[in-house]
């Protein structure tokens, strides 16, 4: 079997060597060319264009597996690996991107007689290199034709055809909707610990309780891995990018009118690490000042 992948960032050059470890045959893209000596190196072949990447998978049917990020970036490789694909051929694509252009797109493509699959894709860098969670959302008669290869990449048990289009992403949505409200349950948790009257070696605690415990976890697991590494962590700014499924997740919410004040609050919680003006505390401070006669704290120097 024959893959054409497009995108070799941190997940996609990890699942090239995780598909090229099961004997599939890997051809690739990526617009950073700088990647050739890497990707011949470990054995699949780099293409400088995505339209010489599909040539070199001939007339046969063709499946081509986009690692790009949501957006732009997926939308216009989207659209010109589709220019290029015939009636018959496969496009797959595992990055982020939103559940209701996953849907257009397999509009789109099935108005070329190619099947679409979405997939969302879990496990971080690792999974992708060594055994990943999957989960597919497409045509369900086409799906047999490349169960094969998420059976392959994944861990046991660790793929699921999710239903029809858009329903990956649906469901990869989600599933990072949960990652945020559980990762901030971690950090709230060990930031208490952190400040209480008792000195707790706190990588010892992460590990006790990833021995047993009813919160053991991968995410435990890499808590006690990076307290680990730096327990102080004073070299950090402690700003909490937010990549997009976050949002996602609780616009569907509001949208459906489902309740979900945790992974909602962990949300407002990572908007409010990156706001590095601090204007809304500033007014609040003030409006103290103003009714009450509380003291401003001041920046020094200012």
């Amino acid at each position: 079997m024959k893959i054409g992948l497009i995108g070799l960032g941190k997940m996609g050059f990890h699942l090239m060597e995780n598909l090229l470890d099961h004997h599939i045959e890997v051809v690739a893209h990526d617009v950073n060319i700088e990647l050739r000596a890497a990707t011949e190196q470990v054995g699949a072949t780099f293409h400088d264009t995505v339209g010489e990447l599909i040539a070199q998978l001939g007339k046969e049917k063709k499946i081509i597996w986009l690692m790009l990020p949501a957006g732009e970036a997926t939308e216009s490789v989207f659209l010109e690996a589709l220019n290029h694909l015939q009636p018959g051929d496969i496009l797959m694509d595992g990055g982020n991107a939103h559940f209701e252009d996953s849907k257009r797109r397999y509009q789109q493509a099935a108005q070329k007689e190619v099947a679409f699959f979405d997939i969302g894709t879990s496990g971080g860098m690792s999974g992708a290199r060594k055994g990943a969670c999957m989960m597919i959302g497409g045509d369900a008669a086409r799906f047999a034709e490349v169960e094969p290869i998420f059976a392959a990449v994944n861990v046991p048990n660790g793929y699921l055809y999710a239903g029809e289009s858009g329903s990956g992403h649906y469901l990869k949505m989600v599933h990072n909707g949960i990652e945020y409200g559980m990762m901030q349950a971690i950090g709230e948790g060990f930031n208490l610990l952190y400040h209480s009257e008792y000195p707790y070696d706190l990588e010892k605690v992460a590990s006790v309780w990833n021995h047993g415990s009813v919160i053991r976890s991968w995410l435990m697991e890499l808590t006690e891995s990076l307290l680990k590494k730096d327990a102080e962590m004073s070299d950090l700014e402690g700003v909490i990018p937010s990549s997009g499924e976050g949002r996602w997740t609780v616009e569907e919410a509001l949208k459906k009118q489902v309740a979900m004040p945790v992974i909602t609050q962990a949300l407002m919680v990572r908007f409010a690490s990156s706001d590095q003006e601090k204007y809304g505390e500033k007014v609040i401070a003030s409006l103290r000042n103003e009714f009450g006669g509380h003291a401003i704290p001041v920046r020094k120097g200012d």
